[in-house]
C-alpha cells in the first residue's frame, strides 16, 4: 500500500469518506465534524478542534497521519482547497417530486462527477503501479463480479480482450470458485464488490490465490474482508442519496478505474493491442447496415 503522503493536499474530503468506515469510534467523532464543518475546520487550529469535539489535539494529529497527510497543518490546506475550488454547493440534495427531468439529470450528473473527483483523490499511485505490473505479467486475467458487479467485470472482458491477454470474466458464483482453483502462477483475478464483503467473491479470491493466483481488488471500503485479503487494491469514493445507493454510485468510478487499467496494460501492449482494435472494427464493421 502506498503512502498517500504522495498528493498531500488533495481530496482532504474524500479521504476521510473513504476511510471512514473503518476508522475507530473516536477518529469517527473527529471525521464527522470535519465532514459536517469543513469551512469551519480550516479556521480552526488543532487545539480548538480538539476542544469542540471533545478530544485530544494527539487523536487529530494520528487521524490525519492516518488519512495519509502530514499533519492537522496539511489536512487544513486540503480542505481550504476544496471547499474555495469547489464551493459546498448541495449538489447530493435529494430529489423532489417538484423536480423537472433537467433537473433531476443536472443533480444525479453532478453527482457522479463528485464521485469521479473523489475517486481520483483516494486513487494510489503506487497501487495502480502494482496492478499493471500484474497484468503485464499475466498469462490469464480473470474478472470477477456478481450482481451490479458483474456488470463491471463484463465490461472489462470486453475491454481487455483488445489487449490480446486471455481473459474472461465470471459472473456466476460456481464458475468463479472453479476457475479460480484451475490458475496457477501468471494468473490474475480482478475482484470488484462495492463492500469488498461479497461471499462469493471472496472465497472465489481466497481459492486464486491458494492455487498461485495474483489478487487485484476494486472496493470502497478500506477494512473490508477482500481489501485485505487482494495482493492489490484499488478505492473508489461514493456518496449515497435516497434513491442512488452508493453501490450504484460506484458504478462510475469503477469504470474508470477499468479504463485506467486497460490503457494503462495497452501501453505495455501497443503494437498487439492496436492490431487487435484494427481486426475487431473490420469484423464489427460488417455487423452494420
Amino acid at each position: 500500500m502506498t503512502d498517500m503522503n504522495e498528493h498531500p493536499l488533495t481530496g482532504g474530503l474524500a479521504r476521510i469518506r473513504a476511510a471512514y468506515s473503518g476508522l475507530s469510534p473516536k477518529f469517527q467523532a473527529v471525521a464527522a465534524h470535519i465532514l459536517e464543518n469543513p469551512r469551519d475546520v480550516v479556521h480552526l487550529s488543532i487545539n480548538q478542534l480538539a476542544e469542540v469535539t471533545g478530544c485530544a489535539e494527539a487523536t487529530i494529529f494520528r487521524l490525519c497521519k492516518q488519512l495519509g497527510f502530514r499533519g492537522y497543518q496539511d489536512l487544513k490546506i486540503a480542505l481550504a482547497q476544496e471547499v474555495v475550488e469547489q464551493p459546498l454547493q448541495n449538489i447530493h440534495e435529494e430529489i423532489s417530486q417538484d423536480d423537472d427531468m433537467m433537473t433531476i439529470a443536472s443533480k444525479v450528473f453532478q453527482a457522479n462527477v463528485v464521485g469521479l473527483t473523489d475517486t481520483l483523490h483516494v486513487l494510489e499511485p503506487e497501487s495502480l503501479h502494482e496492478a499493471i505490473a500484474l497484468l503485464k505479467e499475466a498469462k490469464r486475467v480473470e474478472f470477477y463480479g456478481t450482481g451490479g458487479s458483474g456488470a463491471m467485470a463484463l465490461d472489462a472482458y470486453h475491454k481487455f480482450m483488445r489487449t490480446g491477454i486471455s481473459c474472461i470474466a465470471h459472473t456466476d458464483s460456481h464458475l468463479q470458485i472453479m476457475s479460480a482453483r484451475l490458475l496457477g502462477e501468471g494468473g490474475v483475478v480482478i475482484g470488484f464488490s462495492h463492500s469488498g464483503s461479497n461471499k462469493d467473491i471472496l472465497a472465489a479470491c481466497k481459492v486464486a490465490k491458494e492455487s498461485g493466483a495474483k489478487t487485484i481488488a476494486i472496493t470502497s471500503y478500506r477494512k473490508s474482508p477482500l481489501s485485505q485479503l487482494a495482493d492489490v487494491t484499488l478505492y473508489t469514493s461514493t456518496r449515497e442519496t435516497s434513491f442512488r445507493t452508493e453501490a450504484m454510485s460506484a458504478r462510475i468510478a469503477q469504470l474508470s478505474i477499468i479504463d485506467t487499467l486497460y490503457i494503462g496494460l495497452s501501453l505495455f501492449r501497443q503494437e498487439e493491442t492496436l492490431q487487435n482494435l484494427q481486426k475487431i472494427r473490420e469484423v464489427i464493421s460488417l455487423k452494420r447496415m
